[in-house]
């Protein structure tokens, strides 16, 4: 009996924390959809250099269908040929391979990422579409794409040890002998001291590379030499995160904001002074609003770049994604509602999806206030079990709107995506 009271008590305490998080009340603005643009008529300031795009869940079809839209507007009005992707470096050049020179299929360019979020049709349509635009532009148009995360090694490796192929034969016998082990399928299974060694090797590599920097540009070019060291140095970060395990969140947003670094210095040298970059909201946001408390790649941004940072957020009323469950390790289909006073404002307006502009926003004394106060927005990463729904802290992130970004794009109803096999 005593047992049957506390289960009571526990599920009447779930039921109330269930319901009460769902609630939310907020008074209506006056014509609201004045506040609201659609995506080809987001306003970016002339002196912005890079432009985030978030995502609230990696598993939307909405979301992952922005990251062309956007692009497609900021190549037609801000002159912006450089996309990046929070995905891995190596895998990246091969879909820069693909959509400058044709190599490949763009099914095996996608794949090169290795990222199960991205092998969906609306990333293969994002990659052909990028083809096929550098099909007819004009050499000074052309796009570009780019990867800016770590947890990969296998075209990190290969983009080395093809270099020293050029530069160095015997140093890549060598190197390549010493990296052998190493590879995305075995990298989970390397003991600390396999990983301590490899870590030496490549700093023994990277020390090369700068030691022998003019012989070794004169057998290739400096961009080529650049893109190798860069490929080192990713599988530096790579190794430091499985050597640092406890520290994994906070070296990683910032070893994903030292890349961003890398693409922007390395494109502005070849004329292109603006760049795209598509995340997670938890890398894209200013603030580094999280229980994990670390700081966050779009913190780092902000520090470096100030108002030439320009980050949209993203937010859902309601949705169904698709995303891991790491307990089962099955892909599962998950439906949440999510109700904070942001997305409340606007729930009664037309499109089912619209951009709003934080400075527009302002102009209202209502909104300005919502903006300005915690709003508890979905954050949903490529792991979700079907409890964390009994929550909102398992899948909101409680933040104000207009520290963390400068606009936002709200999305009615979202869709799930599916991973192809």
């Amino acid at each position: 009996m005593i047992f049957s009271k506390k289960c009571f008590l526990l599920c009447t305490v779930i039921f109330l924390f269930v319901l009460l998080s769902g609630c939310g009340s907020v008074e209506p603005v006056d014509e609201a959809d004045q506040y609201i643009s659609v995506i080809e008529e987001i306003n970016i300031p002339d002196d912005v250099k890079v432009i985030g795009l978030g995502e609230a869940t990696h598993g939307n079809v909405e979301f992952q269908e922005l990251k062309k839209d956007v692009f497609e507007r900021l190549i037609k009005n801000e002159n912006v040929r450089v996309f990046i992707l929070e995905g891995d470096f190596g895998g990246g050049q091969q879909i820069n391979q693909f959509i400058l020179n044709g190599n490949g299929t763009v099914e095996d360019a996608v794949n090169a990422l290795d990222y199960d979020i991205y092998r969906t049709e609306q990333m293969i349509s994002l990659v052909q579409w990028m083809h096929d635009y550098n099909v007819t532009a004009n050499e000074n148009e052309k796009v570009y794409f780019y990867g800016n995360d770590m947890q990969r090694y296998d075209f990190n490796k290969k983009g080395v040890l093809d270099y020293y192929d050029v530069v160095n034969t015997n140093a890549k016998e060598k190197y390549e002998n010493q990296l052998k082990h190493l590879s995305n399928d075995t990298m989970r299974e390397l003991t600390t001291k396999q990983l301590e060694e490899i870590d030496h090797t490549i700093d023994t590599i990277i020390l090369d590379m700068q030691a022998n920097e003019g012989t070794y540009v004169k057998h290739s070019s400096h961009d080529a030499f650049s893109f190798a060291l860069q490929h080192a140095q990713i599988m530096r970060q790579r190794t430091q995160l499985f050597l640092n395990e406890g520290n994994y969140t906070k070296l990683r947003d910032r070893y994903l904001a030292d890349n961003l670094q890398w693409i922007v210095e390395f494109e502005a040298a070849h004329g292109h002074d603006k760049v795209f970059v598509s995340g997670h909201n938890g890398h894209i946001k200013k603030t580094s609003a999280s229980l994990a408390g670390y700081k966050s790649m779009g913190n780092y941004l902000d520090e470096l770049y100030g108002s030439e940072y320009f980050a949209i957020g993203t937010d859902l009323i309601n949705g169904e994604f698709q995303a891991l469950n790491r307990s089962s390790a099955e892909r599962q289909i998950h439906i949440i509602e999510n109700h904070n006073n942001l997305v409340a404002v606007f729930n009664e307006v037309g499109p089912n999806v619209f951009y709003v502009g934080f400075d527009k926003a302002s102009e209202s004394e209502k909104l300005l206030e919502i903006i300005s106060s915690d709003q508890k927005m979905v954050n949903i990463g490529d792991d979700f079990r079907p409890w964390y729904k009994l929550l909102k802290m398992f899948y909101t992130i409680k933040m104000v709107p207009k520290h963390a970004y400068d606009g936002i794009i709200i999305i009615k109803e979202a869709t799930p995506t599916t991973v192809m096999e």
